[in-house]
């Protein structure tokens, strides 16, 4: 395998690649390891100063099993192969893996007399496993739940992952194998000659036989850009969240999961992988693409609706709350199209599984698009770069010698993580990119206590530098597409 740095696999000597995805969220993360993998030369082109700036910073983090997914949809499909890909490959780089499983909690009439469906469509999407439950049954696993409880299923895997090392594995891992990473590079036009693209960004020209846009908010906004049509609109859904202490999470040792409707999967509490337990998300639509501006009044009704479920609730503290946006489009289905002649493809409307299904997606569209890029041979050797461990119940870098001392004593990041998560070319380069690979200032303090010693580590080597960051309240305990 040619060194990471080498023309030959970054793009030929003029800048030319075979493909250029667009948008660095967990879909475009997972693209390009696929393409990378498979022996392409790959560029990512991101807009927002660092990755997973868009939908891809706030959501529920489960492992979806797709038990719910539309039978027969590419939706259902990705999601399918995504789970079993993230559990084959996560060991090698390191991802945690909570075993939770789920409830699907029935709590009125109405939602009781839709169980028998529900899990007739889990198992129409392969999903065999689930197990009808009585109020009795549901209370032996779960005693900490609320009255009104009717019925339930179980899903025994859908699971509870970190949101955020899952695609910044996929990305190391395509960078460390040839694929380069531009950021702070909007796309601000393209042309096409008949043959290859030339893409226009601040950051100069960018030449490629392929084009993917994975833009997710603005997929949309950016097929019309260089296309001149598009086949779907962006509709941002809001969900709003807010997390729990960590010892709010012995409450719960399922995913507790409401009986779903047909705009939402509805408000769901579970365990975090950071040792946290979190309520949401909420459904709003809006038109606003840039903002998920927080509620009170959206965040008490979480709160109320989380001691329903669980009225110990009520003895514990909330640490934190935030807000994500998912691309919804008017269609149920992912919208995923391939232009050959025009060699362009579209990847849309990825909405709430976006996170379960990223591995999938991206090997689906590679066996669309395979016949584009014919002569390329995958790499029979590749790097696996093994991820930081963030997860509560693993070992974690501030029990290892030599770390250089706890800098965020709340979630117990080391300067070590600190300084690693900063350097290379997939490392942070804004204070919420940090937070996401390290968790540093997420805790009960809010950085409170340490922000003095991470702007001091950080300085001059962030784009966006603590100062001038108005990030402050990002994601505090999970994140990603699935919200």
């Amino acid at each position: 395998m040619a060194p990471a740095g080498d023309a030959s696999r970054h793009g030929s000597g003029d800048g030319t690649f075979d493909v250029a995805i667009i948008g660095a969220g967990v879909i475009g993360c997972a693209l390009a390891r696929r393409f990378t993998l498979e022996g392409a030369r790959v560029v990512l082109i991101e807009k927002a100063a660092d990755v997973l700036d868009g939908a891809s910073k706030g959501n529920s983090a489960i492992l979806h099993t797709g038990f719910d997914a539309p039978p027969g949809s590419v939706e259902a499909a990705c999601i399918a192969e995504g789970y079993r890909e993230y559990l084959e490959i996560r060991a090698r780089l390191n991802l945690p893996l909570l075993k939770t499983g789920a409830l699907v909690v029935a709590w009125t009439d109405e939602e009781v007399a839709t169980l028998p469906d529900l899990i007739a469509q889990a198992r129409a999407n392969g999903v065999d496993d689930v197990e009808p439950l009585t109020e009795a049954e549901a209370r032996r696993l779960e005693p900490a739940l609320g009255p009104g409880v009717r019925a339930a299923f179980r899903v025994p895997r859908e699971y509870v992952i970190d949101p955020w090392s899952a695609p910044h594995a996929y990305l190391r891992q395509a960078v460390e194998n040839g694929a380069r990473l531009m950021t702070a590079a909007p796309v601000t036009a393209g042309v096409f000659d008949g043959s290859t693209w030339r893409l226009e960004t601040p950051r100069g020209a960018v030449r490629a036989g392929l084009v993917i846009n994975a833009a997710g908010l603005w997929g949309d906004r950016l097929d019309d850009l260089l296309t001149g049509t598009t086949d779907f609109t962006i509709r941002p859904r809001k969900g709003q969240f807010v997390v729990y202490d960590k010892p709010a999470a012995a409450l719960a040792g399922h995913i507790l999961l409401p009986v779903p409707n047909k705009v939402t999967k509805g408000i769901v509490v579970c365990r975090t992988a950071f040792g946290n337990l979190l309520v949401g998300p909420t459904a709003e639509e809006q038109e606003d693409r840039e903002r998920a501006g927080l509620v009170p009044e959206t965040l008490e009704a979480l709160i109320r609706r989380g001691t329903e479920i669980l009225p110990a609730l009520k003895d514990h503290e909330v640490t934190a709350i935030y807000a994500g946006l998912r691309p919804a489009t008017e269609f149920k289905d992912y919208r995923i199209r391939v232009e050959a002649a025009r060699r362009y493809v579209t990847v849309g409307g990825i909405r709430s599984t976006g996170l379960s299904s990223a591995l999938g997606t991206a090997a689906h569209v590679h066996r669309l698009v395979a016949g584009l890029l014919a002569g390329h041979q995958a790499i029979a050797d590749p790097v696996w770069p093994r991820m930081p461990m963030l997860a509560e119940d693993e070992t974690r870098d501030w029990q290892c010698p030599g770390n250089g001392g706890v800098v965020c004593h709340c979630e117990r990041v080391t300067r070590r993580e600190i300084e690693a998560a900063l350097d290379g070319p997939t490392g942070a380069r804004s204070l919420a990119g940090l937070k996401r690979r390290t968790r540093v200032t997420m805790g009960r303090c809010q950085g409170f206590y340490c922000s003095a010693a991470l702007a001091a580590i950080t300085a001059g080597r962030l784009a966006v530098p603590m100062t001038a960051d108005p990030t402050t309240t990002v994601p505090p305990a999970t994140a990603g597409d699935d919200a």
